[in-house]
């Protein structure tokens, strides 16, 4: 059966909405704000900081914006994506374009169009701006409370009595938050029928929108169907859902094979959201009942995958290779004649070729093995030179085998393409510590602590940097100047840090992110996360902690 494939559906694109009520957070705030609060994630346990799930997702997150000219928004905020360690059904777009997906969410997700409508949906948040929007409608409503304790006044005095003046003034509290509720429910609205138009013009199964949408409601029904609709901010109902199913019956069907590597990220998904020793456990039962029992090449090839995690996890190198071995002789079975499966892939997959080198790198007293990592990484970065996750590797590999002279222009290099890679400096630090080269280490170290945002940590390093025996004139010279830059940043984020609180006290309880989340109040995000609080696709907007 061959695959048909279908011109995208032609959409009319929906206007960007609300530019008065945008003044309070300027584009360049929203992603100063964003970058604040993502050097706060990066730095917590929960941060899957693991280069082929964030390359996945970024590649794929990145394909969707592509697809719809005029995504990146007037702000042309260059998008970010990357998951989170939590057993909640749950993804939010933080302000200037990041976007977090839960590891829950990315399991149950049952195929790539499923995954590309939760992120669609948040894309759409980020398009229409409804967090600087969300600002201006909380100033702009901020007046009604204040008109309505001037009438319930002028109502006591003017006799009507001071049950008649509570009465003018609860009016007016509850009609501000009846318009925040408003607002609340447009903007999921409006993200839905976004999100519908960049999938289906990204090439995915609009259905995708639907089924994601029933399952979630299936997991939220204990708590939704307690409450009605009208009293929600965002429900996830029957109505939203009937007006997707609506929107697709209107467009033609879209068959897309999902590609391997979703399932190999959703693999090392489940391996990486619980480390502990039950958890390994759960998911070695999990990957041997999919070996076993899954019939396709791909679903067999993750399970496969899956069980050279938990291996290498547990510290069984061998068998992680002869999983990962498996995994890829299953890939390269050619699937039985009549079958509706996936073509052999016309070069290795990366993640393939990432997993094994992470493996030989998992040896470092087997110079043997080393070797052979330093070989496989070096021809991967060759193969896959766009490959963050492998530029990293090759790195490690240069300074595990020892030929730290090469490690050290490499990485040079690297830092120098690539300025806002901590990683890179991190590696750099390395090369110059087993070099001995001690001014070098600690400067390589600020750098990585600057894009962490620990600027004070920064300028210890350059300290230690100065007072270093091996400093040159020309290093005291650098130092000195990077130091006074730092200085000034650092007022800076001092002065500015009054404004961030003014800030948080005009947003009071409203918080600043849009999110897909799958219940009421249970469901608010452990920190870093709850800030800013996340609005939710079913429903709730949680809460700051």
């Amino acid at each position: 059966m061959a695959q048909t494939s279908l011109p995208p559906a032609k959409i009319p694109n929906l206007p960007n909405l609300g530019d008065t009520e945008r003044e309070d957070l300027s584009p360049l705030m929203e992603r100063k704000l964003g970058e604040e609060i993502m050097r706060d994630i990066r730095r917590d346990h929960d941060f899957l900081d693991d280069g082929p799930i964030l390359e996945y997702l970024n590649n794929f997150g990145n394909a969707l914006v592509a697809a719809r000219p005029g995504a990146r928004g007037e702000a042309s905020f260059d998008y970010y994506f990357f998951a989170v360690r939590d057993p909640q059904l749950n993804a939010f777009a933080l302000p200037g374009g990041f976007i977090a997906v839960h590891s829950a969410l990315l399991l149950a997700a049952q195929t790539e169009s499923e995954l590309a409508s939760v992120l669609s949906h948040e894309i759409g948040h980020v398009v229409q701006r409804h967090i600087a929007r969300s600002l201006g409608k909380q100033r702009q409503d901020s007046l009604i409370p204040l008109a309505a304790m001037i009438l319930a006044a002028l109502a006591a005095k003017g006799g009507a009595g001071g049950d008649a003046a509570m009465g003018v003034f609860m009016g007016g509290q509850g009609l501000a938050i009846q318009r925040q509720l408003n607002f609340s429910r447009d903007a999921e609205r409006e993200a839905d029928r976004i999100g519908f138009q960049i999938m289906g013009e990204a090439g995915y199964d609009t259905s995708g929108m639907v089924a994601f949408f029933q399952r979630l409601q299936t997991a939220t029904r204990n708590y939704s169907d307690l409450v009605p609709a009208y009293l929600q901010s965002h429900p996830l109902t029957s109505e939203r859902i009937a007006d997707i199913q609506a929107r697709v019956r209107e467009q033609p069907y879209k068959q897309r094979l999902d590609s391997l590597d979703f399932y190999l990220v959703r693999s090392r998904a489940r391996v990486l959201q619980d480390e502990s020793t039950q958890g390994l456990a759960d998911a070695k039962a999990f990957f041997e009942n999919q070996a076993t029992q899954q019939t396709g090449r791909q679903q067999i090839a993750a399970g496969q995958y899956g069980l050279a995690m938990v291996a290498l996890k547990k510290g069984d190198a061998a068998l992680a290779q002869e999983w990962l071995d498996k995994a890829r002789a299953t890939i390269d079975k050619p699937p039985p004649k009549g079958t509706f499966s996936a073509a052999k892939p016309a070069e290795p997959d990366s993640i393939f070729v990432s997993t094994s080198i992470e493996i030989k790198l998992a040896q470092p007293d087997n110079k043997p093995m080393i070797a052979q990592a330093l070989k496989e990484a070096e021809a991967a970065h060759t193969q896959f030179p766009l490959s963050r996750g492998i530029a990293h590797q090759y790195g490690e590999a240069l300074i595990a085998a020892g030929e730290l002279e090469k490690a050290g222009v490499y990485l040079r290099e690297q830092v120098q393409l690539y300025r806002e890679d901590p990683d890179s400096y991190d590696l750099l630090a390395q090369a110059y510590a087993k070099q001995s080269k001690l001014a070098l280490q600690h400067m390589a170290l600020a750098e990585s602590y600057v894009l962490q945002g620990g600027v004070l940590s920064a300028l210890d390093q350059l300290t230690l940097a100065r007072k270093s025996p091996d400093a040159t004139f020309y290093d005291q010279a650098q130092i000195d100047a990077r130091e006074r830059e730092l200085q000034q940043r650092r007022r800076e984020e001092l002065g500015d840090k009054k404004k961030d609180k003014d800030l948080a006290e005009k947003q009071g309880q409203q918080g600043s992110g849009f999110s897909i989340t799958t219940s009421h109040e249970s469901q608010t995000p452990a920190d870093p996360f709850a800030r800013p609080s996340p609005w939710s696709l079913s429903g709730e907007r949680t809460k700051e902690k």
